[in-house]
């Protein structure tokens, strides 16, 4: 369409699983819908894309055991126990400011929880297989389920089915949003954009749907909200360099309530040295966390990994230049499977010696000699290794101390793989109900406002492992189907 207004019933920012989810629903309610994207079209599909999209299912009709429990937890900080007493009122004798809280209320989990067996099979409708596939982890702290061809599985099946209905459903490609139209009462009436060529356009709806991603692509709200350190991070896939938080500032200029962790992310550790999506290193476990100082600082083997491998990450980024170094003898080849556990395509740097081994990781002989000669002197002897589960096999009398898995690192080869922190998705977004409507500071509903996937904040601390793409599944579809 050339300048000037263009009108819908919806308008959606993003393309991937939250915008497409939300831009389907609504097409199926028999809403005229424009679907703006920042990327290629043959670069649709945001995050999700590139990721193979596990659900924290037990099966397709329940999410696991320990759904609810893990988000709880992580619901926020220290909420005011005068307020809390009101969730167990209905939702709507809630006061304003317990509706407006930062915390992600039991009222949102319990939609999580209710609605993902009807996402999933609403989205085994269009064609897409979920099962209980492979993963990276060796061992696993709870369930999940995949789409048979992962994340661009989704994102072509409802894109497909978008692209039958080109008279209800547009999309716009290289297409930027940038700032919400409101209409005389103040309600959401439209979406400000431009195009690549910098022109202007207005998009004109009823409803609008933020799904346009966190800001892990914006190197200054990063650095605003989550510090100095973000200079080491860099995205876990190509999909978040679109992602630069422009449907987050302009929700927060009208009034929105903010929601979720603005200073964490969710972070996977990766070697540094490859390109390729998700290149992650989950083994470090077996072996010891090296700095460039040449010291531990963490305990490798607290917990099963897909448990502690974001923490460990998060301490990662804390070392000096935000990295460290997984150490191992050739007795990580008693883990027989261990090679699933890494995902970077690059060989690890190997040497006869230690001290080869520092030369080639630049990490200075003497700490790195006594570090090694420290642990290896900790380890006790007196127990049965077992990698797949907590072995007890700890060290004694060592600062950190390693619970688990401690076994001497005396045997050539050594090998090394570098580690950094990857953001996988940013934590901080908007307030949301369980229509995915955003709320004002107030707890008051914005008129005409929705937000959907990383842009609607639910994350604290650590993240509830393998829900986002569920997040975004269910939210964009609440969003799509609301009738206002």
């Amino acid at each position: 369409m050339g300048q000037g207004k263009n009108i819908f019933d919806v308008v959606v920012v993003g393309c991937g699983i939250a915008g497409l989810s939300a831009g389907v629903a609504a097409l199926q309610n028999g809403s005229k819908v424009a679907i703006l994207e920042r990327s290629q079209i043959d670069e649709r599909g945001g995050n999700t894309r590139y990721t193979e999209s596990y659900w924290r299912m037990k099966s397709h009709n329940e999410v696991s055991d320990d759904f609810e429990e893990k988000f709880a937890i992580n619901a926020g900080g220290y909420i005011d126990p005068e307020l809390t007493r009101d969730w167990l009122k209905p939702y709507g004798d809630w006061p304003g400011i317990l509706k407006a809280q930062n915390s992600t209320d039991p009222e949102l989990i319990s939609t999580f929880a209710r609605e993902a067996p009807k996402a999933l099979k609403w989205l085994e409708s269009f064609g897409i297989k979920f099962d209980f596939l492979p993963n990276y982890f060796i061992s696993q702290s709870t369930t999940r389920m995949a789409p048979v061809g992962g994340g661009l599985a989704l994102i072509d099946a409802l894109s497909k089915y978008a692209d039958k209905y080109p008279e209800k459903v547009n999309f716009y490609y290289e297409m930027t949003a940038q700032d919400l139209i409101l209409n005389k009462s103040g309600d959401v009436n439209g979406i400000l954009a431009k195009t690549k060529k910098n022109e202007s356009k207005e998009f004109i709806a009823k409803k609008v749907i933020l799904a346009s991603g966190g800001f892990e692509g914006n190197p200054e709200m990063l650095s605003r909200y989550i510090g100095p350190k973000s200079q080491y991070i860099r995205p876990v896939a190509k999909g978040g360099y679109f992602n630069r938080g422009e449907g987050i500032r302009m929700a927060l200029n009208i009034g929105a309530a903010p929601a979720g962790d603005f200073g964490s992310f969710h972070a996977q550790p990766v070697d540094p040295r490859c390109g390729e999506s998700e290149a992650v290193v989950l083994h470090f476990n077996y072996g010891v966390l090296i700095n460039k100082l040449g010291a531990r600082f963490t305990d490798e083997g607290i917990d099963m990994v897909d448990a502690v491998y974001e923490p460990i990450t998060r301490e990662i980024l804390n070392q000096p230049e935000g990295i460290a170094f997984a150490i191992f003898d050739s007795n990580l080849d008693d883990v027989d499977n261990w090679k699933k556990t890494v995902r970077t395509t690059v060989a690890p740097y190997e040497a006869a010696t230690i001290s080869e081994l520092s030369k080639k990781i630049s990490i200075p002989y003497d700490e790195l000699e006594k570090t090694i000669n420290d642990f290896n002197l900790s380890c006790k002897l007196d127990g049965v290794f077992d990698p797949y589960s907590l072995d007890h096999l700890s060290t004694v009398s060592l600062s950190p101390r390693k619970s688990n898995w401690a076994r001497p690192i005396v045997k050539a080869p050594f090998k090394a793989w570098p580690i950094i922190a990857a953001n996988c998705f940013t934590f901080g977004g908007l307030k949301i109900n369980s229509k995915a409507q955003v709320l004002n500071m107030d707890g008051e509903v914005i008129p005409g406002l929705y937000a959907a996937g990383e842009v609607a904040g639910i994350y604290h601390r650590i993240y509830t492992g393998s829900t986002s793409v569920m997040r975004g599944a269910i939210t964009g579809k609440l969003a799509g189907e609301d009738l206002m």
